[in-house]
């Protein structure tokens, strides 16, 4: 079971520990707390208008990969190239 207590800025931070394992704000680089309060804020404005977690978490995923250019299309190969393996691997299409 997860923890979903965590704070946004622990879960921004996850990379950045002491060597206790703990996430703590003095360790996190700029970007990254400001990361985790835009996160907090939009789960914030989420909960408060009755937003369900599968449209959040839909919605933060489309967001990211907007922002990264290339990245759906890089996605999207991928699955197709993955389809494409489990079709031959079944007989249904040939190689070249």
């Amino acid at each position: 079971m997860h923890n979903h207590n965590n704070s946004a800025t622990e879960l921004a931070n996850r990379d950045e520990r002491t060597e206790l394992g703990e996430v703590t704000e003095s360790t996190a680089r700029p970007w990254q707390v400001e990361v985790g309060q835009l996160l907090q804020r939009a789960a914030a404005l989420c909960t408060e208008h009755g937003v369900e977690v599968d449209a959040y978490m839909s919605g933060a995923w489309s967001a990211y990969v907007e922002a990264r250019p290339g990245l759906r299309e890089q996605l999207e190969e991928a699955q197709l190239r993955d389809q494409l393996d489990e079709l031959r691997r079944l007989g249904r299409i040939g190689e070249a």
